[in-house]
C-alpha cells in the first residue's frame, strides 16, 4: 500500500503518423510560461504556453513512457524513435503532463510549508490533530496534556528538555513517543478488527518505509508505517483493515475490496486523506 505523492507514469502508444512537428512561427506573439525544469533535462519544448525542460533517456522498450515526479517530467523511449515522435507524443498528452507537473509543484509548496521547526512551541499532527511541543525540564520524557474544554488551544506535549535543547534533540524526543503511541494504537486497532474478520495477527511491527503504509504476509505479519499516527483514528483504521483484509485475499481483487468494505463500511472517506494530506518532513 503505498503513500500519496508517489510518482505518476502513463504508458503512451507510438505514433502511426512519423511526421515531425510543425515549428512554431518566428512571428508568433511572446507568451508569459511557467516553467518546468528537470534538474537533468536534457530536452525542452512549449506546452500550452508553458516551458517543459524534461530528461529524455532511450531504452529498449516498445513504447513511449511519462514518470512526473518531484523532480519534473521523465521520458523513456526506444532507441529508434526519433525526437519529432517524442515531442509529438508530448504534445498529444500535454494537458496531462502540465497537470501532473503543476500537482507535483504544489504539493512541494505545502511539503515546505509543512516543514517543522524543531523547539519549544513547534506543531504537528497526532491523531488528526495538532499538538505543540512545550519544553520542560520538570519532566521526565514526554507528556501529553490535553487541552482545556472550549480553549481552541492545542494539546501540549511537554518534553523533557531544556529551552536550549538542539533541534535533532527535540525531534528525536518527539518521534520517539509517536512511536510509542503508533504501536499502542495499532495493536488496539488489530485487536478490535481482527477477531471480526476472523483473521489473526501473527507479529506487528513498525515500519518507517517511504513509499508504503502497510503491508502484510501470508504468514501472519502485519508492518505498519509509524506516521500513519499523524491520521486520524478512521484513516488508521482503513489501513488496519486494509493490511488485515490482505490475510484473506493477497491481492487487491473485487474479492478483497468485499472484505474491506464489510469491515469497513464507506472506507473510501477514510482513506482519501493519505493521499490528501502533507505530513511534517522528519528530515
Amino acid at each position: 500500500m503505498n503513500p500519496a505523492g508517489a510518482a505518476t507514469a502513463q504508458q503512451l502508444a507510438l505514433f502511426d503518423r512519423a511526421g515531425a512537428a510543425e515549428p512554431e512561427p518566428d512571428d508568433a506573439p511572446p507568451q508569459t510560461a511557467t516553467a518546468f525544469r528537470h534538474p537533468q533535462a536534457t530536452h525542452e519544448l512549449l506546452l500550452d504556453g508553458h516551458r517543459v525542460a524534461y530528461l529524455l533517456r532511450r531504452a529498449r522498450r516498445r513504447s513511449i513512457g511519462f514518470v512526473v515526479a518531484a523532480e519534473g517530467l521523465t521520458v523513456s523511449a526506444p532507441r529508434w524513435v526519433r525526437l519529432a515522435d517524442v515531442e509529438e507524443a508530448l504534445r498529444s498528452k500535454g494537458a496531462w503532463v502540465l497537470r501532473k507537473l503543476q500537482e507535483q509543484r504544489e504539493r512541494a509548496h505545502q511539503q515546505l510549508a509543512a516543514r517543522v521547526v524543531w523547539g519549544d512551541g513547534a506543531e504537528f499532527p497526532f491523531l488528526g490533530q495538532p499538538v505543540r511541543v512545550q519544553l520542560d525540564t520538570a519532566v521526565t520524557g514526554a507528556q501529553l496534556v490535553p487541552p482545556e474544554p472550549g480553549s481552541g488551544q492545542p494539546a501540549q506535549l511537554r518534553v523533557g528538555l531544556p529551552a536550549s535543547a538542539a533541534p535533532s534533540q527535540v525531534r528525536d524526543a518527539v518521534q520517539a513517543w509517536l512511536q510509542r503511541q503508533a504501536r499502542r494504537v495499532f495493536e488496539a486497532r488489530c485487536q478490535h478488527f481482527a477477531p471480526a474478520m476472523g483473521v489473526t495477527v501473527r507479529r506487528l511491527s513498525l515500519s518507517a518505509a517511504a513509499t508504503r503504509w502497510g503491508s502484510a504476509s501470508a504468514s501472519g505479519a502485519i508492518r505498519l508505517n509509524w506516521r500513519l499516527i499523524h491520521f486520524s483514528e478512521a484513516t488508521i483504521d482503513y489501513v488496519v483493515v486494509h493490511e488485515l483484509a490482505h490475510l484473506i485475499e493477497m491481492n487487491h481483487s473485487q474479492a478483497f475490496w468485499q472484505v474491506v468494505r464489510e469491515a469497513l463500511p464507506g472506507f473510501e472517506d477514510a482513506r482519501a486523506p493519505l493521499r490528501e494530506t502533507v505530513l511534517p518532513s522528519w528530515d
